[in-house]
């Protein structure tokens, strides 16, 4: 690194460098400011320069997308490179990502870290709808994205029961690649945060069943209900009363 040295600007002048000229001028400018020296265009402009304007949906989204509490949910050895991201190396604390929750109803992002078998998918998919929305979903690895090395009748992509926002390849992915995917959703949210899932699957008004199961009839078609007789209110301790 080179030192330049160069004879500092007497009081009450302005320096040499154009940088110190620069902040000379700049602190001239706050003094006069706080004085209420500046009138006209000049405030107009100083005033102008010094404001950002946004929306109140685009504040809420970047503040959402610097606050997630991602559920505290392992599956297989994927879970020990998730593990790492709150660490000194990668320090996902940077964008707020650190506080992993242990309850669903305080977290809005689960990350599927590793393989998920059949029998687990229904847990999986009980812990994702206990989560309040807006909620997202990472898959972490090639089992939870494709099965991986083991393509087998006991395994289950994530994408068959869970609306996935991003996929991280890898088996097991490094760290960095986990932040690299939190950053891709941290940018999805702040783009477009109205893009829930159900946009996205074009699953508006619908519900999401189990095979085999079927809805009554009252909820697919109003005019099937049939009427429902209400018994009349009385008081505590005045059942038999009126019979």
């Amino acid at each position: 690194m080179d030192v330049i040295r160069s004879k500092p600007g007497t009081f009450g002048t302005l320096g040499t460098e154009p940088a110190q000229r620069d902040l000379k001028i700049e602190q001239r400018r706050a003094r006069d400011f706080l004085k209420g020296d500046l009138a006209g265009q000049e405030l107009e402009e100083y005033v102008e320069s010094r404001l950002l304007t946004t929306t109140l949906d685009k504040a809420g989204a970047w503040a959402a997308s610097n606050a997630l509490f991602p559920a505290t949910f392992g599956l297989a050895c994927c879970a020990i490179e998730m593990m790492s991201i709150v660490a000194s190396r990668v320090d996902i604390a940077r964008f707020g990502f650190e506080a992993f929750r242990a309850s669903p109803r305080q977290a809005d992002i689960l990350i599927l870290s590793g393989r998920v078998s059949i029998k687990m998918a229904p847990v999986v998919r009980r812990v994702y709808d206990q989560m309040l929305e807006p909620k997202w979903a990472i898959a972490m690895g090639a089992c939870s994205s494709s099965m991986g090395v083991f393509n087998n009748y006991a395994i289950v992509p994530a994408d068959k029961f869970l609306p996935v926002d991003i996929h991280v390849p890898g088996c097991p992915p490094r760290p960095e690649a986990l932040a690299h995917a939190i950053l891709k959703l941290r940018k999805m949210i702040q783009d477009q945060p109205d893009l829930g899932w159900r946009a996205r699957y074009d699953a508006e008004k619908t519900a999401e069943l189990m095979p085999g199961y079927e809805l009554p009839a009252h909820l697919t078609d109003p005019q099937a209900a049939e009427p429902v007789a209400l018994a009349p209110l009385t008081a505590p301790g005045q059942e038999g009363e009126g019979a």
